[in-house]
């Protein structure tokens, strides 16, 4: 038999490198493991619903429909993170693809990502077209539009959030649009932390109550 290729090789390399343990894969489920409780508790909080708790065991299921590697660049075609938060909440988040470059670059690309979590009252959702994990950072960028929703007609509209995992903060790089309960807001930014359970609107904010009928 004759021996393996250079390229044959180096894809070796690479699928060994992100599946041995400590590796890249195991970095990146855990970034993920932290991010995704992150994100969807913050959307709690803004709710005015009971957050998630970043504590507690969460148990993971990837779903790796394809892999490519091609001088150590890894593609990863319909990935899904499964689990459930500290109070047995399923959740889930979907990506169309997920790229890292190499081995040694901490980076990942996302696209077309989906994020769900069922609530006592009914699921809640997070679309964003694209977004990164940088696994030294622990910072999840999200690009361009991004849209939150829940169940009572809570709805969040912004751009550009950026998700800092040690902070347990989201911030949005442009304006916020939204619909609680108690009526719409805007900002032309919004901040919030899962820790402390609040969120600010910073600049031009405006709330518009809405009162309620009668029962």
């Amino acid at each position: 038999m004759p021996p393996p290729s250079p390229v044959a090789r180096r894809a070796r390399t690479a699928r060994q490198d992100w599946a041995a343990p400590g590796g890249s894969h195991d970095r990146f489920v855990a970034i993920a493991r932290v991010a995704l409780p992150t994100a969807i508790g913050v959307l709690a909080a803004f709710l005015v619903m009971a957050p998630l708790t970043a504590g507690g065991d969460v148990s993971f299921l990837l779903d790796k429909n394809k892999v490519d590697v091609a001088q150590e660049r890894m593609k990863i075609q319909a990935a899904r993170y499964r689990g459930e938060d500290a109070k047995g909440q399923a959740f889930t988040l979907d990506a169309a693809s997920a790229i890292q470059k190499s081995s040694a670059e901490p980076i990942v690309q996302l696209n077309q990502l989906a994020a769900q979590i069922q609530l006592t009252d009914g699921p809640a959702n997070i679309k964003a077209n694209t977004g990164r994990y940088d696994m030294d950072t622990e910072k999840v960028q999200l690009f361009g539009p991004l849209n939150a929703t829940a169940a009572g007609g809570y709805d969040l509209k912004t751009t550009n959030a950026t998700i800092d995992m040690k902070a347990r903060t989201l911030e949005s790089g442009g304006a916020a649009t939204g619909t609680v309960q108690q009526g719409t807001f805007s900002a032309n930014k919004l901040r919030a932390n899962l820790e402390e359970r609040t969120v600010t609107l910073d600049g031009n904010a405006r709330l518009r109550i809405i009162p309620r009928g009668p029962k």
